[in-house]
């Protein structure tokens, strides 16, 4: 009597598994990595576009321009002229870009 439960449960549940299993995958790369990827490729060519003068927001939540460009790092001026130096991935992508659109009137 064990044996045919067993059978009877074991029998078409398989295949139906596998289809279950790659929906599950399919759903998830386009719902999870999928919108990541895209969002870390609009940070890169976001901070490859960035030059001298820009107004940027870091991730850290300072305010400056970009005074002086360089291969990976970027220094930043705020208040009073003082300089800090960042790397390009300190750099803010949602909030700089807000910071940098002019604000529309209602």
């Amino acid at each position: 009597m064990i044996s045919t439960i067993l059978l009877q449960a074991g029998g078409g549940m398989g295949v139906q598994q596998l289809i279950m299993f790659g929906l599950i995958a399919v759903v998830f790369y386009f719902f999870m990595i999928r919108p990541q990827v895209k969002k870390q490729k609009d940070q890169k060519k976001y901070t490859e576009e960035l030059k001298k003068g820009d107004r940027v927001i870091t991730t850290a939540g300072i305010h400056g321009r970009i005074y002086e460009v360089a291969d990976t790092t970027f220094v930043v001026e705020v208040e009073n002229g003082a300089r800090i130096r960042f790397d390009k991935s300190a750099i803010s992508l949602d909030a700089s870009k807000a910071l940098n659109t002019p604000a529309t009137v209602k």
